[in-house]
């Protein structure tokens, strides 16, 4: 029976736990661009090595995808050949604070940006 090398979802924290063996390719992705790799992998051939539902909900929402239900594989390693996608999450201060009125009046504060973008991963050897 043949292995199967399962496209990883990794994000900040599990990419660096990952990257401490081997050589690797980094290209950046569009979102589209991650899509179209998931979709094709299908549900079936991807693991999400992290839990981190703020991230999923941001990542599936800028995807297009709609939240789903991949399988959850913890891993420190990547097989040579074995591909993954890098969801990096960055959150800043907010520079400004503008003053927003919610629906019943109060009033709601800017605190934090956020910022994702992704990368497809190659181990190489």
């Amino acid at each position: 029976m043949e292995k199967i090398d399962f496209l990883l979802l990794l994000n900040n924290d599990t990419l660096a736990q990952i990257l401490s063996n081997g050589d690797y390719r980094f290209s950046n992705l569009s979102f589209d661009e991650a899509r179209a790799i998931i979709d094709m992998k299908g549900e079936g051939n991807v693991r999400c090595t992290f839990t981190d539902p703020e991230l999923e909900d941001i990542m599936y929402e800028y995807l297009g995808i709609g939240n789903r239900n991949f399988t959850y594989e913890p891993t420190t390693a990547m097989n040579v050949g074995q591909d993954a996608i890098a969801f990096k999450l960055y959150i800043t201060p907010s520079g400004t604070q503008p003053i927003v009125l919610g629906e019943d009046g109060q009033q709601a504060k800017k605190i934090k940006n956020v910022y994702i973008y992704s990368q497809h991963i190659v181990r190489l050897k």
